[in-house]
């Protein structure tokens, strides 16, 4: 499905540091197992406390998850903290001769470890996100408002994310971050701050049809499915079957890490708002075991 480079399928199938450090003097730890993905990062310092000896990671994600948490930990050995605070997703990215897109997150979340870690060790406060569906998604920001609800995600986080990567549309971001991702309501925010920092002009979000036939319905539902729903759910390691399409009622049925997850109730109304946002106001999605 991904094009995997030689290297991130090296650090995946043969990962470099595995496991914990028991008297680790800094840990981070940022995702969470409903979201899809999870990292925990050890950090050893040497008796100056000036220099990483030693780093080590647990991971709970796809291959891409497992990779770019391997290589960071293999990147922060023998620098400074200040030089480890210095390393982006794009460090580690290019350090595995680049990753997929979609997969863009995990360098993210990789970096975003490892400045939690920092931070903390330093005694600075790492702010819990106020939100029903914050799925432990933690990041160094004092002053940043939140702007995706569905993952806990502020516009300061966003904006180093876009000034660092250089991205130019909404989609890219959901890439980066998941923000958007979820009931996408905060797409609106994304494409504004997108504009503001590249001077461009604000992209117009995508409208539903205001009337369509059944079978123009029909074929609009299984479009969304498979270029905006399936892609997201992808990047956690899950996908959806389409069952039947009755009407406005959508039957989906869960796979691969979404089935029998705990949030997939959370994910049944996600999709059902796509739809509605992009179909037709009246859809309905049914979750079905198949």
């Amino acid at each position: 499905m991904w094009d995997y480079t030689p290297t991130v399928k090296e650090h995946f199938l043969n990962p470099r540091n595995v496991g914990e450090i028991t008297d680790a003097d800094a840990v981070g730890e940022v995702g969470s197992l409903a979201c899809g993905d999870a990292l925990k990062l050890f950090i050893k310092l040497d008796e100056n406390k000036e220099k990483i000896v030693e780093a080590k990671f647990q991971t709970f994600g796809c291959a891409s998850a497992i990779a770019s948490s391997s290589a960071l930990t293999e990147m922060v050995k023998g620098k400074t903290l200040d030089e480890a605070l210095a390393i982006t997703n794009k460090d580690i990215a290019d350090f595995l001769g680049g990753l997929p897109e979609e997969k863009m997150h995990c360098s993210v979340m990789g970096q975003e470890a490892l400045e939690v870690a920092i931070y903390r060790y330093r005694g600075m406060d790492i702010p819990e996100h106020d939100s029903e569906h914050d799925h432990g998604h933690a990041y160094p920001d004092h002053d940043g408002v939140i702007i995706c609800k569905c993952f806990g995600i502020t516009d300061s986080f966003l904006r180093k994310v876009i000034e660092t990567n250089k991205l130019t549309t909404a989609e890219q971001v959901t890439h980066f971050t998941k923000a958007g991702g979820g009931c996408g309501g905060c797409i609106p925010k994304i494409n504004e701050l997108i504009a503001e920092i590249n001077g461009s002009v604000v992209e117009e979000p995508r409208k539903r049809p205001e009337k369509l036939s059944n079978m123009k319905k029909m074929q609009l539902i299984q479009e969304v499915l498979e270029k905006d729903i399936r892609p997201l759910l992808w990047a956690d390691g899950g996908d959806l079957e389409l069952i039947d399409i009755d009407g406005s009622k959508v039957q989906v049925a869960f796979r691969k890490a979404c089935a029998g997850c705990a949030s997939s109730g959370n994910t049944a109304r996600l999709v059902e708002n796509k739809l509605r946002e992009l179909v037709a106001e009246d859809v309905v999605v049914e979750e079905v075991a198949s």
